[in-house]
């Protein structure tokens, strides 16, 4: 059973929330191609495709999908801890590129990339999974019991 404040509070639309959230991948995106961009112009000829597509991880992994659901038609609901999950997979994801990109223009090579790429995607199946698990909670509250045959 569930009062009307956690009826509320489960079936809120999260679109006004992803659209900001949104707003932030975009800049995020932008910083990280000009970044890209003006290491590549001014690198004297050195330069790393992990840090020149950095770009690509917050472009692909959190501004599209971001965008999507947040102007889709319908009311979207999500769950906070599933995109905190997700939103620190993407971060690491990042991170790790801009790591090995680092690593790459300075000649070396470090057994730590692969633990940001093991930690990013745990976190965004982390992510996947409380949202899920979420959305299959909710839905089974808001159902409407069906009413008792006559006989």
């Amino acid at each position: 059973m569930y009062t009307s404040a956690d009826r509320e509070r489960t079936t809120r639309d999260d679109r006004p929330s992803l659209i900001r959230t949104a707003k932030v991948y975009l800049a995020v995106t932008m910083f990280l191609a000009l970044f890209g961009a003006v290491y590549e112009r001014f690198g004297h000829g050195v330069y790393s495709y992990y840090m020149i597509y950095a770009f690509a991880l917050p472009l692909l992994l959190g501004l599209l999908p971001a965008l999507l659901f947040g102007t889709a038609k319908r009311e979207i609901v999500s769950s906070r801890k599933g995109r905190h999950y997700w939103n620190a997979g993407v971060a690491t994801l990042t991170v790790g590129a801009l790591f090995k990109g680092v690593l790459e223009i300075y000649g070396t090579d470090s057994p730590f990339f692969t633990g940001y790429v093991i930690i990013g995607a745990v976190l965004l199946a982390a992510g996947q999974a409380v949202g899920a698990a979420v959305n299959i909670i909710n839905r089974k509250k808001t159902k409407t019991p069906g009413k008792a045959k006559k006989g």
